[in-house]
């Protein structure tokens, strides 16, 4: 492997001429520019210069290295320009993997930050839910995940999966209950999970039904689960329509106002955890570091779900 710093003396050195003429355009003493030669020639395996007079005469393989010396000295100042660039946040990439509600209420917020601060950084937006946001992290599919846990962001109980992640807590977002307005339990600030006993429900992804399930259980009763679906859109049609009510995430609230759909929290333990997820060691990465901090930032803007919330 050449040192690229032989690299640029050797060219210093076939541009002049001799080795006394580069020590004094470089600053340095002769017999360290010959030392530098001297190890570049190990390198290569063979000389690079002979004595001709007072001057020096490239080797057949002098010239071949000093054809591609030009060539290796612009492309090693690309990349370093282009590290540069990254590292100062002016180009870069960085893809994050989320489930949809973030992408559709979290992520808007943050990518129209990151582009305003640094509009040289590309956010790109994958979908998946969590553990399959996390499995994306570790297969390199992705930079950043954005997945949910039960629980809240003081809790030890944390992902199925966190080994060698660095997880960085975004928002507790809490349970409510999506009910059609004209409901008998619409007009109450709060509503207790024991009186949706006998509703028909609409349930979501195996996950969170899993969730959903162990908490009736826990209020002493099994749901009626009616229908199943993970589009936001339908959840709404079906609770605006009086086809059933259904338990959902503080933070969707934004995707499913209608006039015909209340929401009111639910007096229950619990709701999820919202976190971003890094590899071991790549916190610190510039892009990175952005991210993180923006999607706190964005996280702590968002408005709290509250009982006036409906559509």
């Amino acid at each position: 492997m050449f040192d690229s710093r032989h690299i640029q003396t050797f060219a210093e050195v076939v541009r002049t001429g001799s080795y006394a003429a580069t020590a004094r355009d470089l600053g340095y003493t002769q017999p360290a520019i010959s030392q530098q030669m001297k190890a570049l020639e190990r390198a290569a395996g063979t000389p690079l210069f002979v004595r001709a007079g007072r001057g020096l005469r490239l080797t057949d393989a002098g010239q071949v290295l000093a054809r591609h010396a030009t060539g290796i000295l612009s492309s090693i100042e690309t990349a370093h320009g282009r590290l540069r660039a990254i590292t100062r946040l002016e180009s870069g990439r960085v893809r994050v993997c989320a489930f949809p509600a973030a992408n559709a209420t979290l992520l808007p917020a943050t990518v129209a930050r990151v582009a305003a601060a640094h509009p040289g950084i590309r956010v790109e937006l994958l979908e998946e839910e969590p553990p399959d946001s996390l499995r994306a992290l570790r297969e390199g599919r992705c930079d950043l995940a954005l997945a949910f846990s039960p629980g809240h962001a003081g809790d030890t109980a944390g992902h199925d999966s966190e080994e060698g992640l660095v997880e960085t807590p975004l928002l507790d977002d809490p349970l409510m209950a999506l009910l059609p307005a004209g409901h008998a339990l619409s007009g109450c600030r709060r509503v207790e999970l024991k009186q949706l006993e006998r509703e028909r429900w609409i349930a979501g992804c195996r996950r969170c039904r899993g969730h959903f399930v162990a908490a009736c259980a826990d209020a002493g009763f099994a749901p009626d689960i009616a229908f199943t679906t993970d589009d936001s859109l339908a959840v709404r049609g079906l609770v605006a329509a009086g086809a059933g009510v259904a338990l959902v995430p503080g933070m969707t609230l934004p995707l499913l106002r209608h006039p015909e759909v209340v929401a009111r929290p639910l007096d229950l333990a619990g709701g999820r955890r919202v976190s971003a997820f890094v590899l071991e060691g790549h916190e610190t990465a510039p892009v990175n570091t952005l991210l993180l901090r923006t999607l706190s930032e964005a996280a702590a803007g968002m408005e709290p779900a509250s009982v006036d919330d409906s559509a």
